[in-house]
This record gives C-alpha cells, sequence and structure tokens, in this order.
C-alpha cells in the first residue's frame, strides 16, 4: 500500500530530479563555453604579452643607452626575462593556421633579445650601437605589427565559435523557454493526476455514502487505489454488506412470519372444510360396491366395471399417497384409470402401451403416472374434437428405467414447463383429481434425490412427452422424510 504522504514524497522528489537535470544541463552547457572561451582569451592575451614585453625590452633598453646605471641594466635583464617568458608561452597559440606566422613570431623575439645583448656590450655613441638601437626599434614594431596579425588570425579562426555563443545563447533563450513550458506542463499533468488519485476515491466514497443515504445497500463500494482511502473503502463496504446482510435477514425473518400467518389461515380453513366434507370412506366404498353388484344383476356389466375401477382408484388414492409402490403397480391403476377416461370419450381416447415387463418392479412414489395421464387427457385430448392418443413406453437401461409418457396433442408453452420443472403451483382444471404435475416433480426429486429424474419435450401443434429417468437404487432420504411426517 502507497500511503498518501509517500505519495507527496514521489510528487516533491519527481519535481526535484527534473530541476535538478534541467540546472545540471544549462551548467554544463554554460561550463564547456567558459572553457572554451578562457582558452581563447588566454591566447589573445598571451601575445598581448609578447607585444608588450617586446615595448617593455626596447623602453627600458633606450634607458640604459641614456642613463647606464646598474638599476636600470636590472630593469632591462628583467624585461628580457620576462620576454623569455612570453616566448615560451607562445608556444601554446601554434596550431596549423598560425604555425608559419608564429615561427618568424618566436625568431623577432630572439633577433630582439640577441641585439639587446649585443647592445650592452657596445659604447653608447658608437656607429654599431646606434645602428643596433635603430634595429631592435625596428625589431619591435615587427613584432608588435604580428602581434596585431596574429590576433586577427585567431579572431577568424574562432569566429565561428563567436558567432555559434551568439546563436546558441539564442538558442538557449528559446530552450529555457521551451524547458519552462514543458515543464510547467509536466507538472500539472502529475500534479492533476495525483490530486485525481486522492480526489476520485473520495469522489466515489462520497457516491457510496449518498446511495447508502438512500436505502441501497446492495451495490457494492469499489474504490481503485492502494492508499488509506482504499482501507477506509473497504471498511465502509464491509459496514454496507453487514447493514444490507442485516436487513436481508429481517426481510426474510417478515417473509416467514408471514407465510406461518397464511399458513395458520389456510390450516384453519382446510379445517373447516375437512369438518364439512367428513364422510367414511368405507362407507363410500360400499355404496360403490352395492351400486357395481346391482347394476351387473341388472345386465349393466359396462356400469358395473366402471364403479369397480372408480372405487378401486379412489381406495388406491387414499391408502398409498405417503408410501412407495412399484412400477407395476402404478401401471394397474392408470389403466384403471383410463378405463374410467374412456368411459367418458369412447373412441376419442386411445391408449398404446410399450412396456419391458422385466424392469416394472422398480420402486416410484405412490400417484407419479396418474396425474401426468390425467395432465394428457384434459389439455391433450379433451380439446380436441377428433380426440388424440397417449402412449406409455417403459424402456429397461443399465442402471435406470426410463419411462416414456407422450401425447399427440396441442403441445405445451415454454413458460409452463418451466413453472412445472421449478416445482411452481399451475392452474389446473377443476375436474382432476387433485394431484397436480408440479408436486409429482417435487415428490420425484425427493424421492430418488436427484433433479435430472424428469424431462418434458414439447412442441406446439405436435405433443408432448414426458421422460422419466427411475434410478434403480435409490437412498433412504424419502422414506425418513416421509415416516418422520
Amino acid at each position: 500500500m502507497i500511503s498518501i504522504r509517500k505519495k507527496i514524497l514521489i510528487l516533491t522528489t519527481v519535481v526535484i530530479v527534473i530541476m535538478s537535470i534541467i540546472w545540471i544541463t544549462l551548467t554544463f552547457y554554460n561550463y564547456k563555453t567558459q572553457v572554451k572561451y578562457n582558452e581563447i582569451l588566454n591566447r589573445y592575451l598571451i601575445l598581448n604579452d609578447v607585444s608588450r614585453s617586446s615595448n617593455q625590452v626596447i623602453t627600458d633598453l633606450n634607458n640604459y643607452m641614456i642613463h647606464p646605471t646598474i638599476d636600470n641594466l636590472e630593469k632591462l635583464e628583467l624585461s628580457k626575462k620576462v620576454l623569455g617568458s612570453a616566448k615560451y608561452e607562445v608556444f601554446k597559440v601554434r596550431n596549423v593556421e598560425n604555425h608559419f606566422t608564429l615561427t618568424n613570431y618566436i625568431n623577432l623575439m630572439d633577433s630582439l633579445i640577441e641585439t639587446t645583448d649585443r647592445l650592452i656590450g657596445l659604447e653608447r655613441e658608437s656607429e654599431a650601437a646606434v645602428k643596433d638601437l635603430a634595429e631592435t626599434t625596428r625589431i619591435g614594431n615587427y613584432i608588435s605589427e604580428m602581434t596585431l596579425t596574429l590576433i586577427d588570425m585567431e579572431l577568424k579562426t574562432h569566429e565561428p565559435f563567436y558567432r555559434g555563443i551568439m546563436e546558441h545563447s539564442i538558442e538557449l533563450v528559446k530552450l529555457g523557454i521551451w524547458m519552462i513550458l514543458l515543464t510547467s506542463l509536466l507538472l500539472l499533468l502529475v500534479t492533476y493526476w495525483f490530486s485525481l488519485s486522492i480526489t476520485r476515491p473520495v469522489q466515489q466514497l462520497t457516491e457510496a455514502a449518498s446511495e447508502l443515504s438512500k436505502g441501497r445497500f446492495d451495490k457494492g463500494i469499489t474504490v481503485k487505489t492502494n492508499d488509506e482511502i482504499a482501507f477506509l473503502a473497504k471498511t465502509f463496504d464491509h459496514m454496507r454488506s453487514n447493514i444490507n446482510n442485516l436487513i436481508q435477514q429481517i426481510k426474510e425473518t417478515a417473509k416467514l412470519e408471514y407465510e406461518l400467518q397464511q399458513n395458520k389461515i389456510l390450516l384453519q380453513e382446510s379445517h373447516f372444510r375437512s369438518l364439512q366434507s367428513q364422510i367414511n370412506p368405507h362407507f363410500l366404498f360400499n355404496t360403490l360396491n352395492t351400486l357395481s353388484k346391482k347394476a351387473y344383476l341388472e345386465g349393466s356389466e359396462e356400469i358395473s366395471d366402471l364403479l369397480v375401477s372408480v372405487a378401486d382408484l379412489l381406495r388406491y388414492n387414499l391408502k398409498q399417497i405417503d408410501r412407495s409402490v412399484t412400477l407395476r403397480d402404478e401401471l394397474m391403476i392408470v389403466k384403471q384409470y383410463m378405463e374410467i377416461q374412456k368411459a367418458r370419450f369412447t373412441d376419442r381416447l386411445q391408449l398404446k402401451l410399450e412396456i419391458d415387463y422385466s424392469c416394472i418392479d422398480v420402486e416410484i412414489p405412490a400417484l407419479t403416472l396418474q396425474p401426468i395421464i390425467e395432465n394428457a387427457v384434459i389439455y391433450a385430448v379433451e380439446p380436441r374434437v377428433d380426440g388424440g392418443v397417449i402412449t406409455i413406453r417403459v424402456k429397461n437401461e443399465s442402471h435406470f428405467v426410463i419411462v416414456e409418457i407422450a401425447d399427440d396433442g396441442i403441445g405445451m408453452q415454454e413458460e409452463k414447463i418451466t413453472q412445472i420443472l421449478n416445482e411452481r403451483q399451475v392452474q389446473s382444471e377443476g375436474h382432476s383429481t387433485g394431484i397436480g404435475f408440479s408436486n409429482v416433480v417435487k415428490r420425484l426429486r425427493l424421492f430418488y434425490e436427484r433433479d435430472d429424474v424428469i424431462a418434458i419435450e414439447s412442441a406446439l401443434e405436435i405433443g408432448t412427452t414426458v421422460l422419466l429417468k427411475i434410478p434403480k437404487k435409490r437412498g433412504e432420504k424419502y422414506d425418513k422424510a416421509l415416516n418422520s411426517g
């Protein structure tokens, strides 16, 4: 985590480094220019020292010739030494352009010193002394003229450098302006980025707090930073999550209380209805059997068989709802149910059976097939004038028994299939037996402890097929649940 303090230190360091680089660059450039300039100036000073030293020698020589005192002689000797030292300094000025001229220049200094030494030993009034004195004056003038010539040559040689200095000075001013502008722009960008790294997370926290104040606790708080504000945001989000969880718990508790209250109301209503419809089942069975026998004695065998089927179906519904049966039992009760429906639909209803009897002893929840068949009769056969065909297929596979219940009706909408497979109650016709399709799905999944036990395939105007994938072995969870109930 990079703290805000560290960010400030980094920003300050960047600014100092940039300014230091600019200062070092300019200083280094000025230093190189100054060194070159001092070198050229020193060459001029060396040549000027030669001219001045030669003139001083001639002056001291004239003074000595006029007043040949020891003091004037010492001055002359000192001037000669200065001129000799200046002569050795002249070698530093030598280059390709002035090599020849500088050689003559040095020879003139040697001639001046030689003539001066010879003149000191002559008598002042002699013709040779006068001649040598004039020679020294002439050599001094040559030295002065050649000094000017060498200085002019130096000026020509170093003229590009001087012009370069002037041009560089102008460019340096422009460079300085651009450097100031670029540095200012860079600092503005860095400062803007730095301010955003602090203000943006704070703004996000402010917006999150505004959302919380409006009661929106389900929206997470995300702050993309790595400083103290990120820690504050995580803590803030943790608080939001805790509040949201608490609100959800309160809502769930209220929902459970509401459902419990509704269940109490429904229980009271069902209890009231059960009091209104209490009829002894054995009385109903005995009545149906009596009617069946009376119809048989009167020659109405079809009505007798129909009453027997109704009685068996009613007995099966009342006694088998809370336990498992075999697939054989389910197929038997389906046949009886279809006999009852055939009395109603006659030739409009046809049942086809394709059964592998080697696998019909597997366990299955009671009243599984009959509600599915009933759904097919209500929605596939009844609406059509020419009726329909319901086909039941039972196939034996390695670990499963596959049961297919197909009809050639108008098909089922995808929304209804989703409701059934999601175990949501679907509104059914009023003349059903009361065990809904969604209830069958729920009981099958609970019985076999798996969700892929049932599937529905349907196409509009073609028909619907319900596939049951019955495991040959199952757990004991469903039995325990039923026994505890």
